[in-house]
């Protein structure tokens, strides 16, 4: 598997400087391979954000969401129905290919 998403797609082109320098700094192969192993220790119940988020309570919000659709784009997982979540809304079921 190929963790991990080229720099350009982490910001928009006309950000500024500092979102440049903030996609710089992530490691989004680390980041991608953990939310993996995370939704797929859920097995074929699958998940749903707030299970993952829950798994990961020190890192930021944003750090984990971001990684799903990657995972997505690769091919790594597959969004299979939805489920209610914490706040009463439907959430999308994530599940490994």
């Amino acid at each position: 598997m190929n963790f991990g998403t080229h720099i350009a797609k982490l910001f928009r082109k006309h950000d500024p400087q500092t979102s440049f320098e903030a996609a710089e700094k992530v490691e989004t192969a680390g980041l991608e391979k953990k939310i993996y192993e995370a939704i797929k220790s859920f097995g074929d119940n699958g998940c749903i954000s707030d299970q993952v988020l829950e798994l990961f309570p020190t890192l930021p919000y944003s750090s984990v969401t971001a990684r799903y659709k990657a995972l997505l784009e690769k091919g790594y997982i597959k969004i299979d129905g939805t489920r209610i979540g914490r706040s009463g809304r439907q959430q999308r079921i994530m599940k490994c290919q």
